[in-house]
């Protein structure tokens, strides 16, 4: 095995050591554990689940598929500014606009005070602590992913396919879902199943709503029942959820083409002044919905506390955000780098296999990471108590420090490092390479002086994204944060957990400001 091929190999560990310390529990079950939770937790949470899943991925295509269209094809006041700015929801975590959601939409909230004083009754209003609310508020922070993948398969059909279907026969809206819908099919799904993927990942949002799901039921069985038992054999539940829905988005898709023949043409149609209006209406009660309104709120909370709210922790809390983000970003560009540049020199099934394998740390939950990767790091630290006490002493020596939040950001975040870095590879032509390799460059000198200059730009992406994806990630930092590491995330489920809504604001607008700056570099390469 040579070292590129070894290290793609170990890389591949970080994310395969976890997934099999989880499913391992399935082999050795323990009948009180498993008693319990048939009994009191699973069938909660399977109905909580599958309602997430139904309602989020109906509500999330509806949004990112109709959004995608009039911007993509159809011409409208404002669709040049909505054409980005409905991706902003993508810098605002799901939780935050939980809470938000909660502070301005609940009983006691700004809105529903303003109705009692005008109407005197408030009753009517439906409540956002519901299952409604959840899948409402989570729909709007996720339907971005759907929105992205929809417009790129709509804007590269261009208007040519609905004109062939038009000389058919067929209306423009009978073109619309017999031809373009389905030839967007793998876009939209891939882009429904990411949104299905967070969904089921998240934990903040559904533990500001007080909604169980796998996710909240691992945090409580770990540091409510204090059973790390209990925890990895609902993480085991929940990783076979996961892959079950990857398979079978896998087989729906089957081996069928959607290729669209000929140029695409981007000439949009003009709707009428009425369905005009109405579009621009649609997209703007979205945008306002999902970012506007979570965005004004917060501010105006911030500048409510800031003055007795803001001390010497916060410098702290944004010390420890950067600082964790910082160091993951930089495992994972080295970790995709390594992935990349092996599945470059190899194209056999073993390295395939291992690069595959590496990035599907993204389809797991957090919880399950932080459970799979703990349990690994507890035991090694006791062979090394076992093995070497005499001279270290009998403390943890892993366990409460950051390798074990650090192993398992890498495992959760290599994938959009490594999509970033291998787009860029790929621009790297064959015959750049032998022009090198004919001036003498070969082995590392080849890949110092050619590859890594010209993979500059994918290096970037991948940093950026990963590390706002850090400074958002909560259920990691939560279940293995060494001691006094509280970062702005950890400040947000705190204050949050509290009922605190608006001391939560000024961690949140940081986080906020943060997840901006991807968004944008998204947005702009996105339009070209």
């Amino acid at each position: 095995m040579t070292g590129w091929r070894l290290a793609a190999f170990l890389v591949s560990l970080i994310t395969l050591i976890p997934l099999l310390v989880v499913l391992h529990s399935l082999l050795s079950p323990e009948p009180a554990i498993w008693q319990h939770l048939r009994t009191y937790v699973l069938p909660d949470l399977l109905l909580n689940t599958l309602w997430l899943v139904l309602g989020v991925g109906l509500l999330t295509g509806f949004l990112g598929v109709s959004l995608a269209w009039l911007t993509a094809v159809c011409e409208f006041p404002g669709r040049r500014f909505f054409a980005w700015a409905l991706m902003l929801p993508l810098a605002m975590p799901a939780y935050v606009a939980a809470f938000v959601n909660i502070g301005f939409f609940d009983f006691t909230g700004p809105l529903q005070s303003l109705i009692r004083a005008w109407l005197g009754s408030s009753a009517w209003f439906p409540p956002i602590r519901s299952r409604g609310g959840v899948i409402l508020i989570m729909s709007f922070a996720l339907y971005p992913y759907v929105y992205l993948l929809a417009r790129n398969a709509f804007l590269t059909q261009g208007r040519r396919s609905l004109e062939v279907a038009q000389s058919l026969g067929l209306s423009r809206r009978a073109g619309f879902f017999k031809v373009a819908l389905p030839m967007a099919r793998p876009w939209i799904m891939g882009g429904i199943m990411l949104a299905l993927m967070e969904a089921l990942a998240d934990f903040g949002t559904v533990a500001v709503f007080n909604y169980d799901t796998f996710t909240t039921a691992i945090y409580k069985a770990w540091f409510g029942l204090f059973s790390l038992a209990a925890a990895s054999q609902l993480a085991s539940l929940l990783v076979l959820l996961v892959l079950g829905m990857v398979m079978l988005e896998q087989a729906w898709r089957g081996a069928k083409r959607y290729t669209a023949a000929g140029k695409s043409s981007q000439i949009r149609f003009q709707l009428s002044p009425q369905l005009a209006w109405a579009a621009c209406a649609f997209a703007s009660l979205v945008l306002i919905f999902a970012f506007g309104l979570p965005v004004v709120q917060l501010v105006v909370w911030c500048v409510g506390v800031f003055a007795e709210d803001f001390d010497a922790r916060y410098p702290m809390f944004v010390l420890h955000s950067v600082l964790l983000s910082a160091m993951a970003a930089c495992l994972v560009v080295i970790a995709a780098l390594i992935l990349a540049y092996s599945l470059r020199l190899y194209r056999d099934w073993p390295t395939r296999f291992f690069g595959r394998l590496s990035t599907l740390g993204y389809a797991i939950p957090g919880t399950v990471l932080a459970v799979g990767v703990f349990i690994p790091i507890a035991w090694l630290d006791n062979q090394l108590i076992l093995w070497f006490g005499a001279w270290i002493g009998n403390g943890a020596i892993l366990r409460g420090t950051l390798t074990v939040m650090l192993l398992a950001y890498v495992a959760r975040f290599l994938a959009p490092g490594f999509n970033a870095i291998d787009s860029a590879m790929q621009r790297i032509t064959r015959s750049q390479e032998e022009a090198a390799k004919g001036m003498g460059l070969v082995g590392w000198r080849l890949f110092l002086r050619v590859h890594l200059p010209m993979l500059r730009g994918g290096i970037l992406s991948a940093a950026l994204l990963v590390f706002v994806d850090v400074m958002k990630e909560m259920p990691i930092t939560l279940m293995t944060r060494p001691f006094g590491w509280d970062s702005l995330s950890v400040r947000v489920f705190e204050l949050t957990s509290e009922g605190q809504w608006e001391r939560a604001a000024l961690p949140a607008i940081a986080i906020v400001a943060a997840g901006l700056l991807p968004v944008l570099f998204l947005t702009r390469h996105s339009e070209k």
